[in-house]
């Protein structure tokens, strides 16, 4: 049986910090599918296709890596696609309480579906969207903090 993770996010952008979990997952896993969720309640800085578009980027040499998006519970997305795990990544205590409040809740509606938890290395701890989309947003050059597939200056905020 194919062990499926499926890691899911908004990445409004899609930073090193996500790359990182991603790419340290697939020793675990024998496919992954980052699935940008779509919120319509959430103004998002990148319309959905440019975001997937630059995660495609990024991994577009790997082909147990897919990009795809979702609406709804992410459980649900899950059982869809056949993915027996979550991958969630971890920079600090407190995305580890936020995240094992989901897990949890996830876990009761979904008692097949297992939340794995990788803790980001140290470089990228503080690396979060939020704060590279202000830079953006700010006209900073935030390129560091996203992979070096990602040409920042291709890709315009759709806000």
């Amino acid at each position: 049986m194919k062990r499926i993770a499926v890691f899911p996010g908004s990445f409004d952008p899609f930073t090193i910090g996500h790359e990182g979990i991603v790419r340290r997952a697939l020793v675990m896993f024998d496919e992954i599918i980052i699935a940008v969720g779509a919120n319509a309640l959430k103004k998002s800085f990148y319309s959905l296709t440019t975001r997937k578009n630059m995660i495609t980027r990024v991994f577009r040499d790997e082909p147990r890596i897919s990009i795809d998006h979702y609406e709804g519970l992410t459980v649900d997305y899950c059982r869809k696609h056949g993915a027996g795990f979550l991958l969630r990544g971890l920079r600090t205590s407190a995305d580890f309480e936020f995240e094992r409040a989901i897990a949890q809740v996830n876990k009761t509606l979904a008692p097949d579906i297992e939340s794995v938890f990788i803790l980001t290395i140290p470089e990228h701890a503080s690396v979060n969207s939020t704060i590279v989309r202000d830079i953006i947003r700010s006209g900073g050059d935030a390129s560091v903090f996203v992979p070096s597939a990602i040409n920042l200056r291709d890709y315009k905020g759709d806000d």
